[in-house]
């Protein structure tokens, strides 16, 4: 395992949660590390330069997206090596969360252990759906993005056996595909399909497969949570 080799202190990686859609629900623990780091890992960093400026915050910002090349890897290395901090931040909610922030996370663990990985939570969609979805579990299953060729209707039947609350996340382009094959693979199993979570036209649609697939609206970003069997 390699560590750092030089007398100064080593940085630390900020693991940074951001609004899902309402500037409002970044927390001020946030904002004071994303004002105080000079780099800003992200997914894409247009997005991000639109956060950081509304909070005035000159940090840089590195695109960190699932192509990470090894020379980003060694680029966060090479700071964090040097005594910098480091914040890592998704598009939109908890990094790591079905997103390409683990890469980084398990890169900066493997190889460099004197860095210290600190989390700052907030925002997550996966805990925002849940929290309204009003279903008693125990058990939950989070199966992100379903694969959208290979592997898709295997993974289907394997959730249609799960006994838990499901939730999943879905594009505008196949939400309504998706319900459908839900449907067909699971029957009347009642759902709670979240639409644009906390942004201006904010959705909540709720029944079986069936009764919410014909209401769906075809815009924005979508949480599915299934209801445990």
């Amino acid at each position: 395992m390699l560590g750092i080799h030089n007398n100064m202190p080593a940085g630390t990686l900020y693991i940074v949660a951001t609004p899902i859609g309402n500037l409002g629900d970044l927390t001020a623990r946030a904002r004071e590390i994303l004002c105080a780091v000079p780099m800003v890992c992200c997914e894409d960093t247009r997005v991000t330069k639109k956060l950081l400026s509304h909070i005035e915050s000159a940090a840089h910002t590195l695109r960190l997206d699932e192509h990470a090349t090894a020379k980003t890897m060694h680029e966060i290395r090479s700071l964090l090596e040097k005594g910098s901090d480091v914040a890592v931040v998704s598009d939109a909610g908890t990094p790591g969360v079905s997103d390409p922030g683990a890469a980084v996370v398990a890169y900066v663990s493997a190889h460099l252990p004197e860095v210290s990985i600190v989390a700052i939570p907030g925002p997550s969609a996966l805990a925002a759906a849940l929290s309204v979805a009003g279903f008693a579990f125990d058990r939950v299953v989070f199966a992100g993005f379903l694969p959208v060729k290979k592997g898709r209707q295997t993974r289907i039947a394997e959730l249609a056996q799960e006994r838990g609350c499901i939730v999943l996340y879905e594009s505008v382009h196949r939400i309504k595909k998706t319900l459908t094959e839900l449907e067909s693979a699971m029957g009347d199993r009642r759902v709670v399909v979240c639409r644009e979570l906390t942004k201006q036209f904010e959705t909540v649609y709720r029944g079986t497969i069936a009764q919410v697939l014909p209401q769906i609206v075809e815009k924005g970003e979508f949480v599915l949570v299934l209801a445990p069997q």
